[in-house]
């Protein structure tokens, strides 16, 4: 498996942002029965509410962690230069990591704020990493 050691850092962002987002999960179901709701029920949608903010961050890591495993396991499998590779996908960990803290703490405006500008960077290393993917297919 030496081929995929140039790789590290990729994949270990890959496992990271797994481990967090099943990390999250009962810690969302925790603060939606806090509240009375059945499970599977979403809080009411308040900004506000901390349980709101807690379950979109999880729902938000569960939407983006296919996409972010698929265009990383694609590059891998498709030899994309490791540097770029292991660059941008750390630079999309590290963007989801402050945003989760940015989210769940209700850090900024709800909308076009600072969690805006940490999802927008996730979504462009992540694009990125898809078309160098797509380039190296052909």
């Amino acid at each position: 498996m030496d081929v995929f050691a140039e790789y590290g850092h990729a994949i270990a962002s890959v496992m990271v942002f797994t481990l967090v987002v099943l990390f999250m999960a009962p810690f969302t179901a925790l603060a939606k029965t806090a509240k009375g709701l059945a499970p599977g029920a979403t809080p009411s949608q308040d900004y506000a509410d901390k349980a709101y903010r807690l379950n979109r961050a999880y729902l938000n890591g569960t939407e983006t962690l296919p996409a972010f495993a698929a265009v990383v396991v694609a590059a891998v499998l498709m030899g994309v230069s490791p540097f770029w590779v292991n660059l941008l996908a750390s630079i999309a960990l590290v963007a989801r990591l402050v945003m989760l803290v940015v989210h769940i703490r209700g850090i900024g405006k709800p909308n076009s704020g600072l969690r805006s500008v940490l999802y927008v960077l996730g979504w462009v290393c992540m694009f990125v990493i898809g078309l160098m993917a797509l380039v190296a297919a052909f």
